[in-house]
């Protein structure tokens, strides 16, 4: 490990890596029966999947392979889940595919280091496909709400299906895998009814308006504006942008490059050579950049950075940036952040630098005052005259498995025991909420970088040894002991009392009203993984 970085890998690392490079005598994230449950006892407990994204069909491909009988629905009519549902001109994955993957999935057909959005839902679909899992899963149903039946220790389900019929099932276990990221934010702008021309959220592309030729506003500059908007710019007659804060975004060459035929030979032919490679990916992505985000209590310009390091990369990225502006001290100003690197995931340049340029394009930094029937108004009260408004606004992050009904033992919806603060117990399981678990639940966003995908692994192979540990013991439900989960939630907090997101300077859909980081992890990806390696009973109450 420590000659393929250039540097000193601590000796932590190597269990979880021969895992993740499917180096280890047996699967890492597999469920290992230590006695296998009769059939009969398997046929009595069911599990309920929500979501076919990759959360929902990793969980889906683990439970068909350990034999738990399992049923996922999806509100959609095809599994792909973020790769399906976002479809905005420019999509693609801001992490090599070649770690954003399962890892008993590798794919050496890559045709992009980072693939376009096509690739990737095709990637999801073979893997339905090839595991098995298709047939379990129940299209264009959603789940209304979940009652937890304390006595028959089950979850009683109401579903709707596309054509609005409703219909219960019953679930001895329910695995979330909804995510953090699904449901689009539009804010309420003033005026926004009266406005005459198409509006849209960018994760709900509205591909039959004509958008060439016409003036466009994009509301939001995040990672999907990142990608889409500087093709807009292309076709365009004017792209008026509206930025609350702008972004650090580096380059990367090979962000739209093709993956060479060699390369490809390579990783399918030289024996080890594709595993090294990911880890490789790794480590960059990811626990390399770790020290980063930590705040040094000496360092003397905590106004723009966090510590040496930190400053280090806010030199090289802020040289970048200006090497793109040019002199443009005023465009300069608008596009260079003030805050710390890693305060916003880090995103890749797509041409936005050299796009902003763009006789065609308006970077506008003044908050918006209205809406009129053709134009956005901005504070000062200058107008910009617009045929359409895409917004690129971001999801309800903070409203995990809304609009869902989930309610508990004790008869309390999750949605008024989390209300804007939403905790679990690593990020997967609640108090009196038995035998629900979250997949990309709270505080388990990776906002400093890596493969959302690993942490999904973690997570799965954890929910399946808690169920293995019930189905093995004769138990029908686990619970989380709420002092093991408030004292993990202290932790986290305490975490990220140190780290950039709870820097002063920031304001990001990673915290919550009140101020405190509810999406990201504050952990090291290896953290993670021994934290969820096995569960322990003793931090459940076990019925």
């Amino acid at each position: 490990m420590n000659f393929c970085t250039g540097e000193n890998i601590p000796d932590e690392y190597v269990p979880m890596m021969l895992g993740e490079m499917t180096l280890a005598a047996s699967d890492v994230y597999s469920i290992e029966w230590h006695q296998r449950p009769s059939p009969e006892t398997l046929d009595r407990f069911r599990v309920l999947v929500i979501g076919a994204g990759m959360s929902g069909l990793c969980a889906a491909i683990r439970l068909e392979e350990a034999g738990i009988p399992y049923i996922v629905v999806e509100k959609n009519d095809r599994v792909g889940g973020t790769w399906l549902e976002n479809t905005y001109p420019g999509c693609r994955v801001d992490v090599q595919n070649h770690f954003y993957s399962y890892s008993f999935e590798p794919n050496h057909d890559w045709p992009e280091y980072y693939s376009r959005r096509d690739d990737l839902q095709s990637y999801f679909e073979r893997c339905a496909d090839k595991y098995g899992v298709r047939d379990n899963i129940r299209f264009e149903t959603e789940v209304v709400s979940a009652h937890y039946d304390d006595e028959a220790k089950r979850w009683n389900v109401h579903l709707r299906s596309a054509d609005g019929s409703e219909y219960d099932l019953e679930a001895n276990a329910i695995i979330s895998g909804v995510g953090q990221l699904n449901r689009p934010k539009i804010p309420g702008l003033r005026g926004l009814e009266s406005f005459a021309g198409p509006t849209f959220h960018s994760a709900r592309w509205e591909h039959h308006h004509d958008l060439d030729g016409k003036r466009v506003a994009v509301v939001g500059t995040g990672a999907s504006a990142m990608q889409f908007a500087p093709e807009l710019a292309e076709s365009a007659e004017r792209l008026e942008i509206f930025q609350r804060s702008p972004n650090w975004a580096n380059y990367s060459a090979e962000y739209s490059k093709q993956v060479s035929d060699n390369k490809r030979w390579l990783l399918k032919n030289v024996p080890y050579y594709a595993k090294w490679y990911r880890f490789i990916l790794f480590w960059r992505t990811s626990d390399g950049a770790y020290p980063a985000l930590q705040v040094d209590p000496d360092w003397p310009h905590p106004e723009r950075s966090l510590n040496a390091t930190n400053d280090m990369m806010r030199e090289m990225i802020s040289t970048y940036i200006r090497s793109e502006i040019g002199d443009d001290p005023e465009l300069l100003a608008k596009v260079l952040p003030t805050y710390p690197p890693f305060g916003k995931r880090i995103l890749i340049d797509n041409g936005w630098f050299r796009m902003v340029k763009r006789s065609n394009v308006d970077l506008i930094t003044e908050n918006i005052r209205e809406v009129t029937r053709d134009a956005i108004v901005v504070d000062s009260g200058e107008r910009f005259e617009v045929d359409a408004i895409v917004f690129a606004t971001g999801f309800h992050s903070h409203r995990f498995l809304w609009p869902m009904e989930i309610v508990g033992r004790s008869g309390v919806a999750l949605r008024e025991v989390w209300g804007e603060n939403p905790r679990a117990y690593l990020g997967v399981t609640v108090p009196d909420f038995p035998n629900l678990f979250c997949l990309y639940g709270p505080n388990t966003n990776l906002g400093h970088g890596g493969s959302i995908i690993f942490h999904t692994e973690c997570q799965v192979r954890y929910v399946l040894r808690c169920l293995r540990e019930l189905l093995e013991q004769g138990n029908a439900a686990l619970e989380v002991r709420r002092d093991v989960h408030d004292d993990y939630n202290d932790r986290v907090d305490a975490m990220h009392s140190n780290m950039v997101w709870a820097h002063a300077g920031m304001n990001s859909w990673y915290k919550n009203s009140a101020g405190r980081v509810t999406t990201n992890s504050p952990w090291r990806l290896v953290d993670y993984w021994k934290m969820t390696e096995e569960p322990d009973l003793s931090d459940y109450i076990v019925s």
